[in-house]
């Protein structure tokens, strides 16, 4: 039978990952984290040198983070490298799984995806039941996706967790419009009307805690705050918090000649909203960019 009180965490020592054994910890849940560097601050690390190592016996619980960055040019090179992180990473989940007794199997895997699943919606509201978009991202999540659901047929309850742009002191995100607004360079990316799925770290972590624990929630799970805000008007709200100007719209074209398919796909519009969420009685503590700026700034401002 399994541990009722062990969570296995893969990307345990990335940026969302690292804090999640101080939250599971408060509600009597132990980790086992899962890295390939097999360091970083977490007691209970388990070195990870290719995901066909991996022991997942005696855990109620699995939280799949792992996956490179797609901030950067989607060479070929770096293709295989997303895919490799990403859809074979979970294909040896499942497989873990799968050679498990099936009283000894965790009850849920959790699985991060991304709001890269809906592609361009412009002004459409996308809930969990909106289609796949087109393009690589969606294309990529959709594969992604599916390699998690796999594990429904062992008796597993998945949450896909689809992350939005995740906002947090020290994530690649915040800290890079961070230096670009103190310097004064911020500015909107193109036209400034696209939809930006944005979500604040501690939500994040909230909630995949609270895919852990609910016996209900399940399926495609949007992880995006309530309240979407436009490219704009997030430009203006961060460059008014951080006291500076934001006069240097980036141009489309900028975006797509210096980070190709990435740089696109920050023009993508996407109303989406964390209607799952929100039904299973998950409440947010930074559902408007209002206080999620206010937490986020406060520091540098002093």
């Amino acid at each position: 039978m399994h541990d009722a009180e062990r969570v296995a965490i893969l990307g345990v020592t990335g940026f969302v990952g690292r804090g999640l054994p101080a939250l599971l910890a408060a509600r009597g849940l132990s980790v086992t984290g899962v890295s390939r560097s097999g360091s970083g601050p977490n007691a209970g690390i388990k070195h990870w040198q290719t995901p066909d190592f991996l022991d997942l016996a005696g855990h109620r619980a699995v939280i799949n983070l792992a996956g490179e960055s797609v901030a950067q040019r989607w060479s070929p090179a770096a293709r295989l490298r997303l895919h490799a992180s990403r859809i074979e990473v979970t294909h040896a989940v499942v497989a873990a799984i799968r050679r498990l007794p099936v009283a000894d199997r965790p009850a849920v895997l959790v699985n991060a995806s991304a709001v890269g699943y809906y592609g361009d919606g412009g002004e459409a509201v996308l809930g969990e039941s909106a289609g796949p978009g087109s393009g690589y991202l969606a294309d990529l999540c959709r594969e992604w996706e599916a390699a998690a659901m796999e594990a429904e047929s062992l008796g597993v309850r998945v949450v896909r967790l689809r992350l939005g742009v995740v906002l947090g002191r020290g994530g690649l995100a915040y800290e890079r419009l961070r230096r670009v607004f103190r310097c004064g360079m911020g500015g909107r990316l193109g036209s400034g009307r696209q939809w930006m799925p944005w979500i604040h770290l501690d939500d994040v972590r909230a909630a995949l805690v609270h895919a852990v624990v609910s016996d209900t929630l399940r399926g495609a799970v949007n992880a995006t705050a309530p309240e979407p805000a436009r490219n704009a008007e997030f430009t203006c709200q961060l460059a008014a918090a951080l006291h500076r100007p934001a006069l240097l719209p980036v141009p489309g074209f900028a975006l797509k000649l210096a980070l190709g398919g990435f740089g696109t796909s920050l023009l993508d519009s996407q109303r989406v909203l964390p209607e799952a969420l929100v039904a299973d009685g998950f409440s947010f503590k930074f559902p408007d960019l209002t206080s999620a700026l206010g937490n986020l700034v406060a520091p540098f401002t002093r």
